[in-house]
């Protein structure tokens, strides 16, 4: 299932409903999947004791044997799962269509769901400069429904007109979680300098701490990575600092691609010696790309 645009643009679908509908519609998709069954798993049998529940009494091995045995499960392990999503200004960037954030927003909001239907426990936590809202890790429905609520209410939150300090928030949470976890995030890593060794070590504070990492770099890639602009004079304005420069885009096209394609690549690189996950998306891609990707790192992790 694909965003409908014109709904979420005029407001008429409530982010709950809407992820739950991605999720159904992302799992029937599956068919067959390898995904199934994530809750228990059958361990071994054991001997039947009078007065037990006869739920679980395995009748085909009673047929062999004449004896009674009781199937054992084996829960599996929750997952714990971290949700990061960047609510800074340059995260409304398209103005028109579906920004990042509500990229972001809707790509949380999906995976919110799935977690819970996983039994798994997951928080939210958003962030710009610094941590602004982080909640507990659980997986009871009320649990799950303020989530929703302040991923909904971050769509409708002005933002601050500040830099991205990446850096600090990775840390922050670092400090705050301490059970290995999946670690999700949501951002256009705008104003994060990846050649920065506090950056790095930023990262490396995550890892040593045993939790795995899903970067989703979020693009509205037709203009910031092809900058593809009608070739008049355009006023560009820095979301984050706020500058401004007036310019025909013919007049640096040719080096902002160069400089972003090297950006991109030296992030790569990074993330591949720190055997974190980088995926870059695009706004108007499909959201099940992002469901894919989490669920292909959580059978993984079990």
């Amino acid at each position: 299932m694909q965003l409908d645009l014109k709904a979420i643009r005029e407001n008429k679908l409530r982010i709950d409903f809407l992820a739950k509908k991605l999720v159904e519609g992302f799992i029937t998709g599956l068919h067959k999947s390898p995904y199934h069954g994530f809750s228990v798993e059958f361990a071994e049998h054991r001997i039947y004791n009078t007065g037990e529940s006869t739920r679980y009494i395995d009748w085909k091995v009673f047929a062999k044997t004449d004896k009674l045995f009781t199937k054992t499960f084996e829960e599996e392990t929750n997952l714990r799962c971290h949700i990061l999503v960047d609510v800074s200004n340059s995260m409304w960037y398209p103005k028109e269509g579906i920004s990042k954030l509500y990229f972001g927003v809707y790509s949380a909001a999906a995976l919110t769901w799935l977690l819970y239907k996983q039994r798994d426990a997951v928080s939210i936590t958003t962030f710009s400069k610094h941590i602004k809202e982080q909640t507990a890790t659980k997986s009871t429905s009320t649990h799950i429904q303020k989530l929703f609520g302040l991923l909904d209410n971050a769509l409708h939150t002005k933002p601050d007109v500040d830099s991205t300090n990446l850096t600090e928030v990775i840390h922050e949470l670092s400090n705050s979680i301490h059970k290995r976890s999946l670690v999700v995030l949501f951002s256009d890593m705008i104003n994060t300098d990846v050649d920065d060794k506090a950056f790095t070590e930023a990262l490396m504070h995550l890892k040593h701490n045993k939790h795995e990492i899903i970067i989703f770099y979020i693009k509205d890639k037709k203009t910031e990575e092809a900058f593809d602009f009608k070739e008049i004079p355009h006023l560009f304005i820095d979301l984050e600092s706020g500058e401004k420069v007036k310019l025909r885009p013919s007049e640096i096209r040719a080096h902002y691609i160069a400089s972003t394609k090297e950006r991109a690549e030296k992030l790569k690189i990074l993330c591949g010696e720190l055997r974190i996950d980088l995926i870059e998306v695009d706004t108007a891609e499909d959201i099940n790309e992002v469901l894919n990707t989490f669920l292909i790192k959580r059978t993984k992790m079990v």
